[in-house]
């Protein structure tokens, strides 16, 4: 009867020590590292009330002030090929998980609305 409760707490301790060296290698944005990044996205994000023609004319998003989280779940939904659009698929199949995270951190710390 010990060896299953042996073998719990094993799994258990196992379970705890593999999840607290993933968050270990989770990636940290740097806002500062994105200044040297972010002029493929200042070409159509950073003009307010632009409009870009490819694949049909549609107004592009203003991408200053929005959370870290979601900019960098969107990278990479487009990234996948989740999201769809063209342009910015192209784009973020070029960036790494650091770019992403470089990025995100950076519009998220702009004020929202700013052209950056």
């Amino acid at each position: 009867m010990k060896a299953p409760k042996f073998a719990t707490a094993i799994l258990l301790a196992a379970s705890m020590s593999s999840y607290s060296v993933w968050a270990a290698d989770a990636v940290q944005g740097n806002a500062d590292a994105a200044r040297a990044k972010n002029s493929m996205c200042i070409g159509c994000h950073g003009i307010p009330g632009y409009k870009a023609s490819f694949p049909s004319v549609y107004s592009v998003p203003m991408i200053s002030g929005q959370s870290q989280k979601y900019l960098e779940n969107a990278l990479l939904a487009y990234k996948k090929g989740d999201r769809a659009h063209p342009t910015m698929r192209g784009i973020a199949a070029g960036l790494s998980e650091q770019d992403m995270a470089d990025l995100a951190a950076y519009y998220s710390m702009a004020p929202a609305g700013a052209g950056k």
